[in-house]
């Protein structure tokens, strides 16, 4: 490719008509309780047993019988743990609220001492490195851009994975980066391909430059860089090049329409970009039955086999997509060179709250579905460790599972054990699985290092997450007062030290050169200069790893890590003094409410209209993480931690005064309207305005706000979930 109008596919459902294609919209599971098998005592959904049997254990040496019975006695003895330690999340809740009860007039959140009483606060391990083995150089060593996509879009799946290599000159083109513009028509604008090629050889001077000259005068020939090792061999004609472990192709090809005017025959620039893609289970997708986890499953498992594909119509014609080659190069030695061609997939587990009507249990209660999804997504990994696919995900032999939503060491330890039993279960050798722990939750974030330890032996990775970490701040301080405006809130200290912290403790248990310090989303897939602009930050904090939207954005966020070096920047911050906990528990309440009406109805608004962009295609179309237009029409990437925060600050004004649950009903009514006007082009969308009652994600919509401090932590799935069936029923 060079520069093509048409860039890649952003990771996110721009609508509800291209949203989860491989979703069967026949009734759920739920509605079929008749259509299940027994399995070692589990009352198993049919179609969930079939891939199981017929297409995940073929292979792996494991017998249908060895899989079922193993996942029942995980299933038995984790159970009651995974309740328990729901309980204790309910129990420390209380005890802050009553606090806030009793200490109306404090101003301020629940004091350490206070904290450390009741068990909130833990005691700080002895200083330790963690001990974590068999790590890809992707994670451990190698610095760069990471996406994450939601696991029900085969499509989306495959474009994610192959975002290992992109064009730089189709970025450059088709995105806002060079001035603030897009191409204009549908021809090749070559005034506009003139700044790319600028811009590029730019970029070229800087990452590697030659011993003399610039490349704005390179002619062709080999080149001679000021740094040999630089120069790493050859495809064919082309140059690869290398900084900071990310790797730059340089295309020459005289015949092509770029590259015939070129003085160098440069067609194209090609860099390293993703270099990991987390497979998302969790909120990027909306799966609430056997159905939909089974189409989870099998995605996973077509990436680990390699053999996934995906046809779809795109610019008028047929396409299909399928898993991209490696990429094969020779050395100056004339020794040949290897290079994947696709990001290294981690995959996100849910948390440890939801139960999935896929399994039932004896009792004939719901299965954790944090512990089906560690069994399940673990079984489908052994493909890539017996090298059962066509591609190996993993050279260092381990699988990587993100876990989300964890609040507190107690809850790293059942996970530790847990992953301990899932190896057990399929003949693993321990901490074959490895674990990443998002810190987005108060009372880990808070009790980072000991979170840490909890699993130090399998950790690879650690990253921060506003909207989320938010959502739980407001939620846990529900009662201390009203917060600051959702905006102020960003800008307040707590969050300054949350950052901080995760990239400081990180570096002193030891993650340098061993795993991940990750960084949040950039959520605005179409304001490309901007993220070159600010996105550096990022690997600037010591940060060998954040999140882009789109392989487009992986392309251009990866320039950061060439213009710096994050080993550098983690030497610098080595030494710093750990932001103090104080900073971090201190709640962003607002000192001044003399908000003015017009004020408090802009943020209900901009509350409001988010909320309801994402709830009717989460409810309508099972659409769990999309392209959705914000007050002002800029298209942001929403989730359910974008839904977690804007429900949860709202609830928060509502349970103080600031605002009335007549004045939310009444934006929500104007906000229908707004959010049915941005969705007019979309044939498939279902106006909420005027639609006959019940509509489904109206009432949901309300029920966050007005029920969110009864919310378990704040979290939106339980009400999401309940809708998603009800629309699916109907």
């Amino acid at each position: 490719m060079s520069m093509n109008l048409e860039t890649s596919d952003t990771l996110i459902a721009p609508s509800a008509s291209d949203a989860d294609m491989e979703i069967d919209m026949t009734p759920s599971a739920t509605e079929q309780m008749d259509d299940r098998v027994n399995k070692a005592g589990l009352n198993v959904a049919n179609q969930l047993a079939d891939f199981i049997e017929t297409e995940a254990l073929p292979g792996t040496g494991l017998s249908a019988e060895q899989f079922w019975t193993g996942l029942a006695d995980l299933a038995q003895t984790f159970t009651p743990r995974n309740r328990a330690l729901l309980s204790e999340r309910d129990r420390l809740q209380a005890e802050i609220d009553n606090w806030h009860k009793n200490n109306s007039d404090a101003g301020t959140g629940a004091p350490q001492s206070f904290l450390r009483e009741i068990g909130y606060l833990v005691d700080e391990p002895a200083p330790f490195t963690i001990g974590t083995q068999n790590v890809d150089p992707e994670i451990a060593t190698i610095a760069g851009p990471q996406l994450v996509v939601p696991v029900l879009n085969a499509r989306f799946l495959l474009n994610a994975a192959n975002a290992r290599w992109g064009s730089l000159y189709d970025a450059l083109y088709g995105t806002d980066a060079l001035d603030g513009t897009l191409p204009q028509g549908k021809g090749y604008d070559e005034e506009r391909g003139e700044k790319v090629i600028y811009w590029a050889r730019s970029f070229l001077d800087e990452a590697v430059p030659l011993v003399s000259g610039s490349w704005h005068e390179w002619t062709g020939e080999s080149p001679i860089l000021a740094d040999p090792s630089q120069f790493i061999g050859m495809a064919g004609a082309n140059f690869l090049l290398c900084r900071n472990g990310l790797h730059i192709e340089i295309v020459i090809d005289r015949d092509h329409q770029i590259g015939k005017t070129d003085r160098a025959g440069v067609a194209d620039i090609v860099l390293e970009g993703a270099l990991t893609t987390i497979v998302d289970c969790e909120d990027s997708v909306a799966a609430v039955d056997a159905q939909d986890k089974t189409a989870a499953y099998r995605n996973w498992l077509g990436l680990m086999r390699g053999d996934l594909t995906a046809s779809f119509s795109k610019g008028g014609r047929e396409v299909t997509r399928t898993i991209a080659d490696d990429r094969l190069y020779t050395a100056p030695d004339g020794t040949d060179i290897g290079l994947a061609g696709r990001s290294v997939l981690l995959v996100r587990n849910v948390g440890h709250l939801m139960t999935s009507p896929a399994i039932l249990l004896p009792d004939g209660s719901e299965i954790p579905e944090g512990i089906m999804d560690a069994a399940m997504t673990s079984l489908i990994g052994l493909h890539d460790l017996k090298g059962l696919g066509q591609y190996r995900n993993s050279e260092a032999g381990s699988i990587y599972i993100v876990k989300p939503k964890m609040h507190g060491p107690a809850e790293c330890a059942f996970t530790d054990d847990l992953f301990d039993a899932v190896e057990d279960m399929l003949g693993m050798a321990r901490h074959t699985i490895k674990v990443g722990v998002m810190d987005e939750e108060r009372r880990t974030s808070a009790n980072l290092s000991a979170c840490i330890h909890a699993v130090k032996d399998r950790i690879f990775f650690i990253n921060t997450g506003f909207l989320d970490r938010t959502g739980d701040e407001i939620h846990t301080s529900m009662k201390a007062g009203p917060m600051l405006r959702k905006a102020d809130i960003k800008a307040a200290d707590w969050i300054a030290a949350y950052e901080d912290r995760n990239v400081q403790i990180g570096l002193a248990c030891g993650f340098a050169g061993r795993g991940q310090i990750g960084k949040g989303m950039w959520a605005a897939p179409d304001r490309m200069q901007q993220m070159l602009k600010e996105k550096i930050g990022h690997p600037m904090s010591g940060a060998n790893t954040a999140w882009v939207p789109s392989p487009t954005a992986a392309v251009l966020h990866a320039t950061h890590y060439h213009r710096l070096s994050v080993a550098d920047r983690q030497d610098h911050r080595m030494s710093e003094t750990v932001a103090s906990l104080d900073r971090l528990l201190t709640v962003p309440l607002a000192e001044d409410t003399s908000w003015s009406s017009d004020e408090i109805v802009q943020e209900l608004d901009n509350n409001i209209q988010g909320i309801l962009g994402y709830v009717v295609r989460w409810i309508d179309a099972g659409v769990g993480c999309s392209k959705v237009p914000d007050i002002h029409d800029v298209g942001l990437m929403e989730d359910r931690a974008t839904l977690r925060i804007s429900s949860q600050h709202i609830a928060n004004w509502l349970m103080h005064g600031i605002v009335t649950e007549a004045q939310i009903k009444a934006a929500l009514t104007r906000m229908a309207q707004v959010v049915d006007n941005q969705n007019a082009h979309d044939p498939s969308y279902r106006d909420m305005a005027g639609r006959n009652p019940p509509c489904l994600p109206m009432e949901v919509a309300l029920r966050l706000i007005t029920e969110g401090a009864a919310q378990p932590s704040g979290y939106s799935e339980p009400l999401l979930h309940s809708y998603r069936l009800k629309a699916k029923a109907e």
